[in-house]
């Protein structure tokens, strides 16, 4: 399996991506739309996820596609967010048709970024407005690092942010991850040059270092100097991501790669899923390639988890350091 020619997620063919941030916010949005709608589901393994209409994924609820999806920062404001992408869609016309109404279904997931450094004193919430700048960008080309729901977005020692990937499998189905890095754990191995992700990375995608090689299970619990040791309060780390494939797969599919895709968060980040993330992947299908076994199904999954770890990596990785910034960037770490 190889990269993409974008090693992004926009490498799903009719995939595509749109950012917005406010650098005086440090915080921004994702969306994720497409040139027709979708069939998508999702997954939640963290304890304190923040959500809008994933009900409607589950395999037994009727919506059978959706029109976009959102990864925004701001907390349950950033919710708002979908609202400015729906006005997006409804003025193309784009939706669930009934009878004459237009409906735009666009499920979406946040992260907590309001104790970054930014100014978070508005008198009216900025995420609709930042939806709408997301969805108007949409396209096959977008910047990871620190953009879009990224924009503010911390690992426990480092800075966060929007990560994507992509591989091509021996068969020509791709796969692709597209990831807003916010975790309570780490990224990377004590010393924060080497990331948990690196026996997965590709081409030197995120600084070629390797891995780690310190090893032990006291590693991975030894006392960290930042937010791990700040206590922070419950619900206030996430990582969201979006994993997509050109395969046709049914929603209960597109669950089951969501599940296993959750993998790679935790091979990327040290620990995941805990009581105060809000861990969450969504899982899109948008193609027509049939699927010939369950076999390939599981290596759809496995890609997945694999695109999403090189995703994580890649958000910290890319991050450039800004005024105010609570956290350093890995590059001015490793310069």
């Amino acid at each position: 399996m190889t990269p993409g020619s974008r090693n992004l997620i926009t490498d799903v063919p009719g995939l595509l991506v749109g950012n917005a941030r406010d650098d005086t916010l440090k915080s921004g949005v994702t969306v994720l739309t497409a040139t027709s709608r979708f069939v998508a589901s999702v997954h939640v393994m963290g304890g304190a996820p923040g959500t809008k209409e994933t009900d409607l994924l589950a395999p037994d609820k009727s919506v059978a596609a959706v029109d976009a999806l959102v990864l925004s920062g701001g907390s349950a404001y950033g919710l708002d967010a979908c609202s400015g992408v729906m006005d997006g869609l409804r003025s193309q016309g784009r939706g669930f048709q009934a009878l004459s109404a237009v409906i735009p279904i666009v499920p979406g997931a946040i992260i907590f970024d309001l104790l970054n450094g930014g100014q978070k004193d508005w008198s009216e919430n900025p995420y609709r407005r930042l939806g709408r700048a997301a969805f108007d960008a949409a396209g096959a080309g977008f910047a990871i690092g620190s953009e879009g729901a990224g924009t503010g977005a911390l690992t426990a020692m480092l800075k966060g942010g929007l990560g994507s990937a992509s591989l091509v499998m021996p068969d020509g189905v791709t796969v692709g991850a597209l990831v807003a890095a916010n975790p309570m754990g780490s990224v990377t191995t004590p010393g924060d040059r080497h990331f948990w992700a690196a026996p997965y990375e590709i081409d030197g995608e995120f600084g070629g270092v390797g891995p780690d090689p310190a090893t032990g299970l006291g590693r991975t619990l030894d006392s960290r100097k930042a937010r791990a040791m700040q206590a922070p309060p419950e619900g206030t780390n996430t990582t969201i991501a979006i994993v997509a494939t050109d395969a046709a797969l049914t929603k209960a599919q597109c669950q089951r790669v969501a599940t296993a895709a959750h993998d790679g968060i935790a091979r990327a980040c040290v620990p995941a899923h805990s009581p105060m993330d809000g861990d969450l992947v969504f899982a899109v299908s948008h193609g027509e390639r049939e699927l010939s076994s369950e076999r390939e199904l599981a290596l759809i999954c496995h890609a997945s988890a694999v695109c999403l770890s090189r995703a994580i990596a890649r958000a910290a990785y890319e991050a450039r350091p800004e005024p105010g910034d609570v956290l350093p960037c890995w590059c001015s770490s490793n310069t």
